[in-house]
């Protein structure tokens, strides 16, 4: 026999997680406006429960139904959560209790940072403080305020120590160092904080084009053709004994190349170069044996590895490759006019930045469809008026080092959404973006970007190595915050006084009948309009 159910609305924050999972399993059927049930097992000391023969006229409202979110299981709410972004996702925390401990504790935060920066290289959680979801919101909020420095004011540090062109720069975020090198053929380690020179390696040489580090390996490649390697010390405050005065020997070289090394990357099993000799070598950090070569058709000027593929210039060409097949997925003909010589990558991969020798930088969106793989134009600029040598990306920034001189910052913060509602839109070959903002100040070619959370390091021709320090600017944004909240909170303490002088002297709110007298998209045809109106016409 089948009952038609009525629940009362009221006690529904009363049921308890047993009796949601058991009424959830229930198999109702709808018919005719009327609820089926074909078993009922209901208990009724916490609901209130109306059965009703199937052949009753009354049906249940919807207002039987009234529930909110909150009522809801909390897997079914964080699932929910998931679908926004992390603007949406801060707006729903400020609803009620329940939806900021759902919100500020979920799971998204870490998905969200990891998207924008990558994940911390030392997640110690008593160390780092990264023991409880709720610090992924803490740290993604703090990085997200801090891309922001990089449209206030910076100061630069010159530091000085090569006798010739810089031709790359390295910055180790993690361990506060900058490594450089050159013509001068020595590798140079500094203190990112104070700008002094830590140490610097016997000259190697040759000229080194290339350098790369993480705090376990320091690699270096020149026109040798070799790969100058240095392990880290356990211990040791600067992690790499480069002088070599240390009694354990870090120090070895790799071989395999038969050219001018021009470009180096590290992933957490693999050393990746790139050589005139129209490879790229995959090099196994254990073994330090090279396992894959990847052959191209012109010089390689470039690469960025990213999990199990690998992109990289070579000629006006940019390839993106499988490493396990050493095949090419895809691969962007004529990328830009004449030799494509920098390049970048998002630290989720799907967007690639490219910079070439007319000056221009363009931007790839890499999409996957099963086997199939697609490269899609994204958006482009043109900021310089010499070639692109040099591309570093730190979410939402985007910086170019040319040889005009001028360093181009372009946030890319719009356009590198989350793909959580569909692909980015194709954008015509003749629509160029202007950058944001352009640093000026070298009288010759830079050859060399890189950057971080609020600094960028450049090097070029000059042989001098400089260090856009934008903390300035973030000390700045953090006063201008302060003294904002500040007057927010004086000007709702007294809102709150002028509320509760009103209440006991038995007159209305003031402001609350000014409002309503003049609302802000009220009436314009009153008088105060007409003749402001009047009086604009007769100046007219």
């Amino acid at each position: 026999m089948a009952f038609e159910v009525g629940i009362d609305s009221s006690n529904i924050g009363e049921i308890s997680n047993e009796e949601r999972s058991e009424s959830d399993s229930l198999n109702l059927r709808i018919e005719n406006g009327s609820v089926e049930i074909p078993s009922v097992k209901l208990s009724c000391q916490k609901k209130k429960v109306t059965l009703l023969p199937s052949g009753s006229k009354q049906l249940l409202s919807d207002k039987d139904f009234s529930t909110t979110i909150i009522d809801l299981p909390h897997a079914l709410i964080s699932e929910i959560l998931s679908c926004l972004d992390p603007k949406e996702l801060g707006l729903v925390s400020c609803v009620s209790t329940c939806l900021h401990r759902l919100a500020s504790e979920h799971h998204a935060w870490k998905e969200f940072y990891r998207e924008r920066w990558g994940l911390p290289l030392v997640l110690g959680a008593a160390s780092s403080g990264f023991s409880d979801e709720g610090s992924w919101k803490k740290l993604f909020v703090e990085r997200e305020f801090r891309s922001w420095t990089f449209l206030g004011r910076y100061s630069i540090d010159t530091l000085y120590g090569h006798t010739e062109a810089v031709r790359t720069v390295f910055l180790l975020a993690s361990a506060k160092l900058v490594f450089t090198s050159g013509y001068d053929s020595i590798v140079r380690m500094w203190d990112l904080e104070e700008g002094l020179s830590i140490a610097a390696s016997k000259p190697l040489g040759c000229t080194i084009r290339a350098v790369s580090a993480d705090t376990k390996l320091l690699v270096a490649g020149g026109t040798d053709g070799f790969i100058h390697c240095w392990k880290s010390l356990d211990g040791l405050r600067n992690l790499f004994d480069l002088t070599g005065f240390q009694k354990e020997k870090t120090e070895f070289r790799l071989w395999g190349h038969e050219g001018p090394i021009t470009s180096l990357a590290l992933d957490m099993k693999n050393i990746f170069s790139g050589s005139w000799d129209m490879s790229v070598r995959v090099w196994d950090r254990s073994s330090m044996n090279c396992v894959k070569t990847l052959r191209h058709s012109d010089w390689v000027w470039g690469l960025t590895p990213h999990e199990t593929s690998l992109a990289s210039t070579s000629g006006s060409d940019v390839y993106i490759w499988d490493i396990s097949s050493e095949t090419p997925l895809a691969i962007i003909h004529d990328a830009h006019e004449g030799t494509t010589y920098s390049l970048a990558r998002s630290h989720t991969g799907n967007f690639l930045f490219t910079g070439g020798e007319d000056g221009g930088i363009k931007m790839f969106e890499i999409r996957r469809y099963g086997s199939e793989t697609s490269v899609v134009l994204i958006s482009q600029w043109m900021p310089h008026t010499s070639p692109v040598y040099s591309l570093s990306f730190e979410f939402p920034w985007l910086v170019s080092a040319s040889g005009d001189g001028k360093l181009a910052l372009i946030d890319v913060r719009k356009l590198l959404k989350t793909n959580r509602h569909g692909y980015s839109k194709r954008v015509s070959s003749s629509t160029v973006e202007p950058p944001q903002r352009m640093l000026h100040g070298f009288g010759s070619n830079l050859f060399s970007v890189d950057v971080g959370c609020d600094r960028i390091v450049c090097g070029g021709e000059e042989g001098i190595v400089r260090i856009w320090n934008f903390t300035q600017a973030l000390e700045t944004e953090r006063r201008a915050r302060a003294l904002k909240g500040m007057r927010l909170e004086n000007r709702m303490r007294r809102r709150r006084v002028q509320m509760e002088m009103n209440a006991k002297s038995g007159r209305p709110d003031q402001c609350s009948i000014a409002a309503h007298k003049n609302p802000i998209n009220g009436d314009r045809n009153r008088a105060w309009h007409s003749k402001r109106r009047a009086s604009g016409k007769a100046k007219a």
